[in-house]
């Protein structure tokens, strides 16, 4: 299972992209804060963005756990 490392809203917001900011500014729509809020994965093109705004690799925001259950 691919998961977050980190909370995503938080980090952005200590970057200075609080809630409001990225509403007036377009930067994600509410459907894509709400899949961050709701620790559902995002598209690819939002992972890019994500990575832009905290000056990071997807490898910093996303990790890979084993799931115990392999068919």
């Amino acid at each position: 299972m691919i998961k977050y490392r980190m909370n995503i809203l938080k980090a952005l917001k200590e970057k200075g992209y609080n809630t409001n900011k990225i509403r007036k500014e377009k930067i994600y729509t509410e459907a894509q804060l709400q899949q961050f809020r709701d620790d559902k994965l995002v598209r690819q093109d939002i992972l890019d963005k994500t990575c832009m705004l905290l000056d990071c690799q997807p490898g910093d925001i996303l990790e890979y756990i084993a799931d115990d259950k392999q068919d």
